[in-house]
């Protein structure tokens, strides 16, 4: 029997599997399961879409378990052009899970919910003794006006603007999970410096600045960069990136070096991906900079249908998503 591979099913999965067993047909579901597409949008009313999003929480350490239980979907929200108002929240908990642990999570997501307008509507919440970690499971739901909508799709000469986190999911997971390893080759400041670094693991405030100068949005999350190749494929599109563009945080840039990584397919959970218009790029790297967010332009898309780096005049293909290395730190 085939064994289905570590992390986010590969798109060929998809196709064979997931997409033929949707249910029925819905005259309100204006955009379903589609690669790439990370949200739902129905119809809301003559003036809005609602755009639906779900995420699991799991494998994160436990004093970030609150945050991204509120911010994995909520990004996924937000990049729909929608803020997150309305959130479904399932906690399926081990043996053994103390009340201090379910304290914790609940004020830091009740926190976020407050800092970015949510309200907790509904959920699920026990203690079972088939479940190894805790797991969160949260819906977010946003309005969207429909002239507002923002899909991740491009146009030829769109410029791809990234925000400067490429990379920071893995390179923080490996400060948590495997600090053993790193001790001797980062400074125990260093490492703490990293961990502290997951709250930049969101494009939610990221998403609602750029939104009135972009085409479209992605967070670059399990595969990183590689998500532009689903962008490109859904727009008919190819593209070019530079990577003497790429920027990276200087620790970041340590951590790749020490496991001998590339940063363009390592998850980037909160790397916002912004599809721009020529004309807007520079306002919107301007607008993202005067808050204080750091982003560069790292190419455009093409007519023509190749993916390419291109390096010192060199042309050579843009990696393809085979696995993510942020799978492998949880293998042990």
């Amino acid at each position: 029997m085939e064994k289905l591979p570590l992390g986010k099913l590969r798109n060929e999965l998809l196709r064979e599997v997931i997409f033929p067993n949707l249910g029925v047909e819905d005259e309100k579901v204006i955009y379903g399961p589609k690669e790439g597409f990370d949200s739902a949008v129905l119809e809301y009313d003559e003036e809005h879409y609602l755009i639906v999003a779900t995420d699991p929480t799991l494998g994160v350490p436990a004093e970030t378990f609150g945050f991204f239980a509120y911010h994995f979907a909520s990004s996924d929200v937000a990049v729909f052009g929608a803020r997150p108002r309305w959130l479904v929240v399932d906690f399926v908990l081990p043996p053994g899970t103390v009340r201090e642990f379910l304290e914790r999570t609940m004020n830091d997501l009740n926190g976020e919910c407050r800092r970015f307008g949510s309200a907790i509507i509904g959920g699920h919440t026990g203690v079972y003794p088939s479940v190894r970690e805790s797991v969160a499971t949260t819906t977010a739901m946003g309005l969207v006006k429909r002239e507002e909508l923002k899909l991740p799709l491009a146009k030829p000469g769109d410029r791809i603007i990234v925000t400067d986190k490429v990379a920071l999911e893995f390179a923080v997971s490996a400060a948590y999970f495997r600090a053993d390893e790193l001790k001797g080759f980062l400074t125990p400041g260093e490492l703490s410096k990293l961990r502290s670094l997951y709250r930049l693991e969101t494009v939610l405030p990221d998403a609602l600045i750029a939104k009135p100068f972009v085409r479209g949005m992605h967070d670059a999350t399990e595969g990183g960069l590689t998500a532009l190749h689903e962008i490109a494929d859904n727009s008919g599109l190819g593209f070019v990136a530079y990577p003497e563009r790429l920027r990276l945080d200087p620790l970041v840039e340590k951590v790749l070096d020490f496991y001998g990584l590339e940063p363009w397919s390592v998850s980037s959970t909160g790397t916002l991906i912004a599809i721009t218009p020529p004309e807007k790029s520079n306002q919107l790297i301007a607008e993202l900079h005067k808050n204080g967010i750091n982003a560069f332009e790292l190419g455009e898309f093409t007519q023509e249908k190749e993916r390419l780096l291109v390096e010192n005049g060199e042309e050579r293909p843009f990696p393809e998503f085979e696995g993510d290395p942020y799978v492998v730190l949880y293998e042990t």
